[in-house]
């Protein structure tokens, strides 16, 4: 296929930002439009989305659309003969869904108070793209190339508020309500297992891993398009919005969470199948708690708090007792004798203990010089540092990394 590579590109980098993309026919444009509608969707909102559609999809044409309930889409022909020759790239959301259109589309899907969290999870999952985004402007030159001119057509659909008529209104609502009612307990067994995993990382309880493992099934997270991988990917998503609150309610800085949020945001994505989900989840699940044990100031006052952010942020430059007495307008004395009793520790066996931490870790996952590693932990002196590592660890950084090696490789062979 011509631009084969080029529209793979394009593909991967939409798909990146959580924007879903797919090849179709020119037939199956309304159903996936509708595959990713909240509720369940009729055959008048068939009719609806399809006669928004231009009568025939033109070449050299860039069409966008907005389904009604604030979901937008692109789509295009490829200048190809093929059995799927539509791009269609979305949904997307042009602007930050308010609380009030949210209500507004629940009353036009007549989707009952209980299902808001629902509705809430679902355009939570939905990337903001804004005009002027980075990837229109990537969407704009892959269709320059494609097509060989910058003077292409771009049209738009027209926009539709769905109004249910009000004869069949009713009997809309019992199938709907009959559906709620056959799903409640299913419904009510994911929120269950959500809640005790929120519970679970708020206190960091790795432990109860295997108690929460045995109930995860992929029964748990909804069929809300028709793709399951997609699925897969839109629970992950809203996992790691969930975990990443919890985490913050553990006391955690967001300073140290969006690290980790950002880094399972592309696991998420780049999820290979399904089956890998329950792995997926079970790495958030850890790596969460281990977050909240390690970086948890819930209980730790202002001053204390603000410290610690900064010995665990600038763990490579000057920390001293009196310049983070300074920082927080504190005597030396006051906040020494506060810091200790607040974390159990001096000022400065607390900066020892978190850069030698720092250290182990570098010299178990990089292939660092000893040298590079001490002045990444603010250390320029390397005997300084080697006696300090060798006082915490009880062998020197060398024979750490050489002990390291070592292990990989027995658990290798």
């Amino acid at each position: 296929m011509l631009f084969e590579n080029e529209l793979n590109l394009m593909r991967k980098t939409f798909e990146k930002s959580s924007v879903s993309t797919a090849l179709i026919s020119d037939t199956g444009i309304a159903e996936y439009v509708l595959s990713h509608v909240p509720g369940r969707p009729t055959d008048d909102e068939l009719e609806r989305i399809s006669g928004m559609l231009p009568g025939e999809i033109e070449p050299k044409t860039l069409y966008m659309l907005n389904d009604g309930f604030s979901l937008n889409y692109a789509f295009f022909r490829l200048p190809v003969i093929s059995p799927e020759p539509i791009v269609i790239l979305g949904p997307y959301l042009s602007e930050s869904i308010t609380s009030v259109r949210l209500d507004e589309i629940k009353v036009l899907r007549m989707i009952p108070d209980e299902m808001s969290r629902y509705v809430f999870e679902l355009y939570s999952s939905v990337p903001v793209i804004k005009s002027g985004h980075t990837l229109f402007l990537m969407l704009d030159s892959f269709c320059e190339r494609l097509w060989d001119s910058r003077a292409f057509s771009i049209v738009r659909c027209a926009e539709s508020q769905p109004q249910l008529p009000l004869v069949e209104a009713d009997a809309e609502i019992d199938g709907y309500y009959g559906n709620v009612l056959v799903n409640i307990q299913a419904l009510e067994r994911r929120y269950e297992f959500e809640n005790a995993i929120i519970e679970a990382v708020t206190h960091g309880q790795i432990q109860m891993e295997k108690r929460l493992v045995s109930a995860f099934s992929s029964d748990l997270f909804e069929k809300r398009v028709k793709d399951p991988l997609r699925n897969a990917k839109n629970y992950g998503i809203i996992m790691n919005t969930l975990l990443r609150k919890a985490a913050e309610n553990g006391g955690v800085h967001p300073l140290h969470i969006d690290k980790i949020s950002t880094e399972f945001a592309l696991r998420i994505e780049a999820l290979p199948s399904v089956s890998d989900n329950f792995e997926l989840m079970c790495d958030m699940f850890r790596a969460y708690c281990r977050l909240v044990r390690k970086h948890s100031v819930m209980n730790y006052s202002p001053s204390v708090k603000n410290a610690v952010l900064i010995i665990e942020s600038n763990l490579s430059g000057e920390l001293s007792a009196n310049s983070l007495a300074k920082s927080q307008e504190l005597s030396l004395g006051y906040f020494s004798t506060l810091f200790k009793r607040e974390t159990g520790k001096s000022i400065s066996d607390y900066i020892r203990e978190k850069r030698m931490k720092r250290a182990a870790h570098l010299l178990r996952t990089t292939d660092m010089q000893i040298q590079s590693i001490a002045a990444a932990c603010g250390i320029l002196d390397v005997q300084y540092f080697s006696k300090l590592f060798r006082r915490e660890y009880g062998v020197s950084p060398k024979q750490f990394k050489e002990n390291q090696v070592i292990s990989k490789k027995n658990v290798e062979g």
